[in-house]
């Protein structure tokens, strides 16, 4: 399946003139925020190619989010290892999308976000769309921009704890990044109510 633009048309035949799409990345990672972003695209300027962002060779979404930051409005929410720690990922996911959403200047008439959960005490009329980023221009093109935010969050990171590989595996779970916690220990961006990180960090 890839996204289109027939969700965002049904509600502006229904008066929605400005509707974000929102997504989230980062929810599975050892280390690192969750970052979200929401983005509202220009129906008459919408960049060829937006797709989610997992299935996207890295030189296309770099193509894209800069295309995508020249035509759209667009903002970034982001929650820490340790907020994910203390409120868990699935809350700390819809935070972030919640503060990419309230950061958007001018504000949308309707957002809509990947996912099956809408934030709690969102003031702005809003659907949840499961598997979102493969159907919705508007979420595909936030996948995009919050993916290129985290990548570049844990490629700067890396150059302070180079151990880890982060500027590879950005977090996640790959077998070096496992074996540098192992060798060398949990640094303040793990999250530690993570397998294996709560282990080696008890």
């Amino acid at each position: 399946m890839s996204p289109d633009f027939s969700e965002e048309n049904k509600l502006i035949v229904k008066g929605y003139a400005r509707i974000a799409g929102v997504d989230e990345v980062g929810r599975g990672a050892l280390a690192g925020p969750v970052v979200a972003a929401a983005v509202i695209l220009d129906a008459r300027n919408i960049p060829d190619g937006l797709n989610d962002s997992k299935v996207l060779p890295a030189i296309d979404r770099r193509r894209l989010v800069r295309e995508i930051q020249m035509t759209a409005i667009y903002a970034i929410g982001e929650v820490s290892a340790e907020v994910i720690d203390q409120i868990n990922i699935a809350q700390a996911a819809l935070l972030a999308m919640k503060g990419a959403i309230l950061a958007l200047k001018p504000a949308p008439d309707f957002v809509l976000i990947d996912g099956i959960s809408v934030p709690v005490g969102l003031e702005i009329p809003a659907t949840a769309l499961k598997k979102g980023d493969s159907r919705s221009h508007s979420i595909a093109a936030a996948s995009i921009v919050a993916k290129e935010k985290r990548d570049r969050v844990m490629r700067h990171l890396a150059r302070r704890y180079p151990d880890y590989g982060w500027e590879k595996n950005v977090g996640y779970g790959t077998k070096m990044h496992r074996a540098a916690l192992e060798k060398i220990g949990v640094t303040p961006y793990h999250r530690r109510t993570f397998e294996p990180v709560c282990r080696i960090a008890d």
